[in-house]
This record gives C-alpha cells, structure tokens and sequence, in this order.
C-alpha cells in the first residue's frame, strides 16, 4: 500500500527510468506530415504541437484572443497526475510514463508556451486544446526517448497522454485548476494588501473630522477614519465571497470522462487523479460530488465570476470616492492629496489627475462585462455538456489578472501615498450647514430648518445664524460638537 498519506492507489509507487537530458527544441525547416484519423496535415517542422493543433489554427483563425496559458499549464499538470495514476495502476510502461512527466513538468515550468498559439474562439468544450497538449507532450515525450517526431510512437498523445481522460472532464478540471491556482496564489493576497493598507490609513485618519455626504450633499461629519473603514469591511465581505467561491471551484470533474459516467476509464482512476493534483499543487482539490453536474453546467466557474464582479463593484466605489474627495485641487473637494505620479494633461501645464482611480474604475467596468458573457456561457449546459467553456475561462482569467494587477498598483501608487487636507477638512466642517441637525431634538426640526435656510441665504456659519436667531450661543457650542457628532455614543 501507498503510504497513508490520502492517496488512492493500492499499487505500490513505481521506480520511474532516467532519461536522457535532450534539449528542448527542434531546429528543423520546412513541415513534417503529421496525422490523425482524418488523414495527414502539414505542420512547421520546427514544433511539437501536431495534426489537430493544426487544424484548428487553420479553422479558427479569430480574433487576436489565444486561449490562456494558464489552462495550458494546468491541463499539463492533469497530464502529469493521470500518468502517474496509471504507471502506479501497471497501464502504463513505466518509460512512457517518464517522458510524459518530464514533458509535462516542462510545459507547466513554461519552457514550452509558445507551443500553445490556439485561439479562444475553438470547440466549446475546449477540445483543440486538450489535444494541442496532448501532441505537444506525445512529441516532446517521443524526443525524449529517441522516436521520430510525428510518428505518434512510443507515445500517442490520445492512447498514452489522454489515457482515462477524455476533454469533457479534462478541460473544465484545468479551468478550475487555473482558476483556483490565480485567486489563491495571486488575487486574494493581492486584495489583502490594498485591504491592509486602506486599513492603516483608516486608523492613522481615525480623529480627522471630515463633512459627511449623502446624495453628494452636506450631511453630518465623519471622521476619515470611519468612511475609509467601510472601505475596509466592504473588502473583508468580497474577501469571504471570493473564498466561498473558491471552495465551489476546488472539486474537479476528472474522472467523468465523456458524459459524467466514467467510461473507459478505470474505477476510482479520477478520485486518485484528484488526489495526485492536490499534492502536486499544494491545494485541497476534492472530486466533484456529481460529475455530471460538473461536465454539463458551469455553476462553480459563474459563482467565482460573480464574486469578482462583486469585488469591481466594492473597488469601484472606493476609487470613485477617493476621486471625488481629490478633485480640484482649488475647485474641488480638495480634501485628499494624491500621490503625483505623471503629467495630467497634454496642454495644461501643472496638471495632475486621478489616473490610479481612473484605472481602477476601467477595470471594475471590464469585470462587470466579463462576468455578463461568463454568466451567458455557464447558461448553455445542454444536456451533458456545457459548449461554452473557451469563453468562459477566459474571461474569468481575464478578470483575475485585471483585478490583481490593479489592486497591487491602487495601493502601492495611490494608497499608500495618499494625504488628507486637515485644514480644508476643518474649514468644511465649520461652514458645513447640516451640522443644525445636533440642534433639532433641542429647538425643534422646523426651528433648525429655519436657521439652516438662513445661513444658506445670507452665507453664514451655522453657530452665525443659530445666534441670530435666538439660539443662546453656549447652548450651540455645548451642543454642536463635530468630533463628538462621529461619536454620539461615545
């Protein structure tokens, strides 16, 4: 028995052969024939990928979307795992299977990416690219044992790479493998950081009394510390949803082969596959709880996009306030100054704009429509397959990349440069009109009223006009405090 360590197999680990250190790359000209069942193809001679890779170059031509490397990577790494499985099982010649490791290992280290040249737009179910790993490892596995490229022998990228796998389960497993891998390793961490540092600004403006607004109007103070909390929090909620998400994403469907049922595959064969990526990757991959659940709808996938939309939209309102709050600089709020990073304008000299929030907020847009297609896409799961799959990845992909990216440099060009005006915030506070609002449980909400109008109409402080009208002007200071307004409770 395999060590008890979670696995699977009842066959012990077998010694692997040692391979010759043959460099990547061919450097041949011209083509070589490659084939499949359809007949022969032309191919450049000077790469690994083979007939069908071809094919779909010539066939799906569209657009300038190539299909993620991230997927590339990750459906590697189920070629790793299932060879591994079925070396251990005795279904596979234990040569093969160290070719189509060492093969594997190097298209996931990346010293294979430009192999993968496959357009989005393909199969729905993603199955020129399945099959463009399965050639490139088959060929890169055949040089590596001395064969001819081509010849599909001593390794068929179907009979020896695929083998126990069909497209079906194998590109929604690396979908949520790329998907899993870029939240956990990448997004998360990156969004803990913007969240951390808006949280020491938060705690270092904690007694900075600002004008409270609502419906864009004067409403009653605030300290900077309390507004940019919210921020925090709104940040810890998308941090939980996106973990929640993760948890959906994290059950594989490998093992279904074609329809869910597992055909052709041996029994348990995808359960071990599963265990196999949870150690190569250091992640808690499970098996999907009904496979065919998992093959014929994208429900985990579109939960995960729709927490990335709602992470946009959090980010969204916390670029848009800080813009807000930094406009002018003598026109404007004026109450934060951001970091200058560049020129902001190409004929007005001196200018500086708020370009980190601009991007932020351009993103936060792109997100929303990537997550518009991608809930399209997990729509159409007819029967026991959804076909929209290349689609749907890739704007998930795309999406994870965007907000990572901007996250990192929202905090590090904005952020954690930011600075509050404490003196514009003061003389705002002192003019602003709502602070009668303190007044209105004493004299009344008319009365109040009365006094706010008459301070907007002659431009008076609000202690001005509540004097002017009777109010006794300790009863105003004892009662109208800014600070103490942040904090009636206190």
């Amino acid at each position: 028995m395999r060590p008890a360590d979670g696995q699977h197999w009842c066959m012990p680990p077998v010694d692997l052969p040692d391979l010759p250190d043959v460099p990547i790359g061919l450097g041949a000209e011209g083509t070589r024939t490659e084939r499949d069942t359809l007949g022969d193809v032309e191919v450049p001679a000077d790469r690994y990928w083979g007939a069908q890779t071809q094919r779909s170059l010539v066939h799906f031509s569209i657009g300038d979307d190539r299909m993620p490397i991230a997927v590339c990577h990750a459906l590697a790494l189920i070629k790793r795992a299932a060879a591994t499985v079925n070396v251990e099982r005795g279904l596979l010649a234990p040569e093969l299977a160290a070719a189509i490791i060492r093969a594997a290992d190097e298209v996931t280290a990346g010293r294979l990416d430009d192999e993968f040249p496959l357009f989005v737009w393909q199969t729905g179910s993603g199955t020129q690219t399945n099959m463009n790993v399965n050639e490139v490892i088959s060929n890169r596995a055949i040089q590596l044992l001395g064969g001819a490229l081509g010849s599909r022998s001593p390794v068929h990228p179907n009979d020896h790479v695929n083998k126990g796998q069909s497209s079906n389960d194998a590109f929604p497993t690396a979908m949520h493998l790329a998907t899993a891998q870029a939240v956990e390793r990448r997004l998360l961490p990156t969004v803990r950081s913007l969240r951390d540092s808006i949280d020491a600004k938060a705690r270092q403006w904690a007694d900075v009394v600002k004008v409270g607004r609502t419906h864009l109007q004067d409403a009653m103070p605030v300290t900077v510390g309390q507004e940019w909390s919210g921020y925090v929090a709104q940040l810890d909620d998308s941090m939980t949803q996106m973990a929640d998400a993760l948890a959906g994403v994290m059950r594989l469907a490998i093992g279904g082969t074609a329809v869910g049922t597992g055909a052709t595959a041996p029994a348990g064969f995808g359960d071990d596959v599963v265990v196999e990526l949870a150690r190569l990757s250091a992640m808690p991959f499970t098996p999907a709880p009904n496979r065919f659940a998992a093959m014929s709808a994208m429900d985990d996938l579109v939960r995960m996009s729709s927490a990335l939309r709602g992470l946009s939209l959090v980010l969204f309102k916390v670029a848009n306030d800080i813009r807000w709050s930094a406009s002018g600089p003598r026109a404007g709020l004026g109450e934060l100054d951001l970091p200058t990073n560049e020129p902001g304008s190409s004929i007005m000299p001196g200018k500086v704009n708020p370009t980190q929030a601009e991007a932020m907020m351009m993103v936060c847009v792109q997100v929303i429509g990537n997550d518009a297609a991608t809930a399209m896409a997990g729509a159409e799961g007819n029967f026991q397959l959804n076909v929209f799959r290349p689609v749907a990845i890739k704007n998930v992909l795309h999406s994870i990349g965007l907000l990572t990216d901007v996250c990192d440099r929202f905090r590090q060009h904005l952020v954690e440069g930011a600075e509050v005006d404490r003196v514009r915030m003061r003389a705002n506070v002192d003019r602003s009109v709502m602070l009668v609002t303190a007044l209105a449980p004493t004299i009344g909400y008319d009365r109040a009223a009365a006094i706010a109008h008459l301070a907007m109409r002659d431009d008076l402080s609000v202690r001005e006009a509540a004097v002017r009208s009777g109010v006794d002007p300790e009863v105003f200071d004892e009662i109208v405090d800014p600070v103490r307004l942040t904090s009636p409770e206190a």
